[in-house]
């Protein structure tokens, strides 16, 4: 790609728009929500005797920092598809985001839990959906869907907003965990990745 006949104050008074655009459209959209069906995660997880977090490309980013996260807390997590992954079973949870709800994998997943009576928290962008139908709890995060073309609820590509505030509302829990936990900053860094 090449950029033309544009000048460098042009382009940083353009990617300061778009930040300004990304934090309205994520102050517009944390405004929409339902946190009693966010408080009801937090329950799900303490319940839990392990955390299976599934999502995929930008949302999988997302929750596998979520997954550190709840790591650091000292919970047992897992990322699903790692090869260290073991089996679910009656008493652990699966965490399982997809904008669209559809994504085959995620979907799979889900059901197979629900084959086990393990317990399934969706979260999605759509209210009901293949997801939804295996899920025990939704939490709806009302931004656009990968193929808003037409950007009904953001001026973002694609499926941006929900992945942001994806990360943003996941890192929120982890907050209120911790605080419930009561864990201080030096005890989680000890758990923290010393292999890098």
């Amino acid at each position: 790609m090449e950029i033309k006949n544009i000048s460098e104050q042009q382009i940083a008074n353009d990617i300061r728009a778009n930040l300004e655009m990304i934090l309205v459209e994520n102050t517009w959209l944390l405004k929409q929500m339902d946190f009693n069906e966010v408080a009801a995660l937090v329950n799900y997880i303490g319940a839990a005797n392990h955390i299976f977090i599934i999502a995929a490309g930008r949302s999988g980013f997302a929750m596998r920092s979520a997954a550190m996260r709840l790591m650091h807390l000292g919970l047992k997590v897992y990322f699903v598809g790692e090869t260290t992954t073991p089996a679910i079973i009656k008493g652990d949870l699966l965490i399982a985001a997809s904008g669209s709800g559809t994504t085959s994998t995620i979907v799979k997943a889900a059901q197979k839990a629900k084959e086990v009576n393990a317990m399934v928290v969706a979260i999605s962008t759509q209210g009901r959906s293949l997801l939804s139908d295996f899920s025990d709890h939704l939490i709806l995060i009302p931004a656009a869907g990968k193929q808003d073309f037409e950007r009904n609820r953001s001026g973002q590509y694609a499926g941006s907003l929900f992945e942001q505030f994806l990360l943003l509302l996941m890192d929120s829990v982890f907050q209120s965990l911790w605080k419930v936990e009561g864990i201080p900053a030096a005890e989680l860094w000890e758990r923290h990745a010393n292999l890098e």
